[in-house]
């Protein structure tokens, strides 16, 4: 698939799941143990995370001291784009914003009906609802990154790992 090479090029890992809730507990606990925030999901089935709560480790406060101690943050992303691997987080909603900066590994799952070809078709009315005109969102292409200061350097600004999980 497209959406995941472009992905792993950007330095992300990716893994598709069929779309079940122990399927997606399962892929996230073989992220290893840890401190896990979950931003409650927007745009895919609320049950899909309700067995990510049960997890040893899960943070529950929302203030920036605790997901900032977190080694996992988990949001939903409404889309993905197949040419840059990049998926699409909506920042002001439940937090996701903060769960998808703070932590150290940024678990971003997508609908893979949600991918798109290109950034242009995320701005289109007949593309997946119109969402992309109404939604505060980035675009999350691989982990943190910058070279401001000399050398590459990863997750100065945000996670130094991106994971995304597929769904479907």
């Amino acid at each position: 698939m497209q959406f995941e090479s472009a992905a792993r090029t950007a330095f992300a890992t990716v893994e598709r799941i069929p779309p079940s809730s122990e399927a997606l507990v399962s892929a996230i606990s073989r992220l290893g143990p840890g401190r896990f925030a979950v931003a409650q999901p927007l745009d895919l089935p609320t049950e899909l995370f309700s067995g990510l709560h049960r997890l040893p480790g899960i943070v529950t406060g929302r203030a920036k001291s605790d997901l900032a101690t977190c080694d996992v943050g988990v949001t939903d992303a409404f889309a993905g784009v197949a040419r840059t691997g990049s998926v699409c987080v909506t920042v002001d909603h439940e937090f996701a914003g903060e769960v998808s900066l703070l932590s150290r590994l940024h678990v971003a799952v997508v609908s893979a009906e949600t991918i798109v070809e290109r950034p242009a078709d995320l701005f289109r009315p007949d593309r997946l609802g119109g969402k992309g005109l109404t939604r505060n969102f980035v675009f999350i292409t691989g982990p943190s990154a910058t070279a401001d200061m000399g050398p590459l350097v990863r997750g100065v600004h945000g996670p130094h790992k991106l994971h995304v999980i597929v769904v479907g």
